[in-house]
């Protein structure tokens, strides 16, 4: 194999986020074949991954929505966010829905408290399997936005723990003074990123962990500090390395690659006869509920006047809400953060890896309705 033909397979595999379900693969046959030694590594790896790690996917996801609504970028005026925000809430409601009655059918009411898992979007694979059927579609960026308000309301009800006044208070004072380091660098005009993440970053995550809430999001109030431009071309899209703002974006980019590759590695170990009411329930929600809340939620938004994007019709909005009825890296982060180890968890875990069918079933519906690239 040439070395241009590699660099190409690379870049194909950077682009697309496909690091992740290639680590959640590995782990998928590693756990089901030496299960011992692959849970003994992922409880040793669990923290830094899902703690630290993630705090630099979270925070490029807010850098590329904050970019993304500025004038000029792709979600910019209060037309491209409206509809979606209505296509999430209808979409969460569908899904909560169904979770809920499938385990109280099965009198599993135990399992209710698991909902939240059942809500998650996975922005990256929606918005890849997307990109790849409707390219250049306002269907792109209204998915973004449904996924993102999904996956905010989420982490509201996963991200607190229990914690005590006086942790929390000093929690505040730390988180404070890690604004005010991001305002004086600001101020002084400091364009690289990594003094913001590493020196502002690190304090606040001291600070979310000392106040009992999720450090994986500790980097997202730093975010709007950083130097921004409009996101003219694609969301999620690695920025060309061209000067020093856009290498340490780049360098950004390239983290975050090998963050997502353990992500899918630590937490995509599932046992695969781990599964009953809570895993149908899960695959249902996501598949059955999400999409039909998402159609039912527009349906009535454009009764009392909103508009969809042009060239985003009912057919597309089908493949639309299909493609995002995909948890995966979402729900994996949200079952593993509010849920111990055992039967529960387990079996959460086999119905987000479940609700993956949502991708082939936006493909499938995408060629039966000749969408985008398979009109022709």
């Amino acid at each position: 194999m040439t070395r241009p033909t590699i660099a190409r397979i690379v870049r194909v595999v950077l682009d697309r986020f496909l690091l992740l379900p290639i680590g959640a693969i590995i782990a998928l046959v590693w756990a089901n074949t030496a299960a011992e030694g692959y849970f003994t590594f992922a409880q040793q790896w669990t923290f830094a991954v899902n703690e630290i790690g993630m705090a630099f996917f979270f925070a490029l996801l807010a850098q590329e929505v904050l970019e993304a609504m500025m004038p000029g970028g792709s979600l910019h005026s209060w037309r491209r966010w409206m509809m979606p925000l209505v296509a999430a809430a209808g979409g969460m409601i569908g899904a909560i829905a169904v979770y809920l009655a499938l385990v109280h059918l099965q009198y599993e009411d135990g399992y209710a408290s698991v909902w939240p898992i059942a809500c998650a979007v996975d922005i990256a694979a929606t918005y890849y399997v997307l990109k790849s059927l409707l390219p250049h579609s306002p269907a792109l960026p209204f998915v973004l936005l449904v996924a993102i308000v999904t996956d905010a309301v989420g982490l509201v009800i996963v991200a607190p723990q229990h914690v005590i006044v006086e942790a929390r208070v000093g929690g505040a004072a730390m988180m404070l003074t890690a604004l005010g380091l991001a305002a004086l660098l600001r101020a002084l005009r400091v364009r690289r990123f990594w003094p913001y993440l590493f020196g502002c970053g690190a304090i606040s995550w001291l600070a979310f962990y000392r106040a009992g809430l999720h450090p994986a999001f500790a980097l997202i109030p730093i975010v709007p500090f950083l130097r921004h431009e409009a996101r003219h071309g694609e969301v999620l899209a690695d920025p060309p390395d061209n000067d020093a703002v856009h290498h340490a974006e780049h360098e950004w980019h390239v983290i975050v690659q090998i963050v997502v590759f353990l992500f899918g590695l630590v937490n995509g170990g599932v046992i695969l006869k781990s599964y009953d009411t809570a895993s149908w329930a899960m695959i249902s929600a996501a598949l059955v509920g999400r999409p039909a809340g998402m159609l039912v939620a527009v349906a009535l938004a454009l009764l009392v006047g909103l508009h969809l994007p042009r060239r985003l019709g009912w057919r597309e909005l089908l493949v639309v809400s299909l493609a995002a009825s995909n948890g995966f890296a979402i729900a994996l982060f949200f079952a593993t953060g509010m849920v111990a180890a055992g039967p529960v968890l387990a079996q959460a875990k086999v119905g987000v890896l479940g609700s993956v069918a949502g991708l082939a079933l936006a493909y499938g519906a995408a060629r039966l309705l000749r969408v985008g690239k398979m009109a022709h």
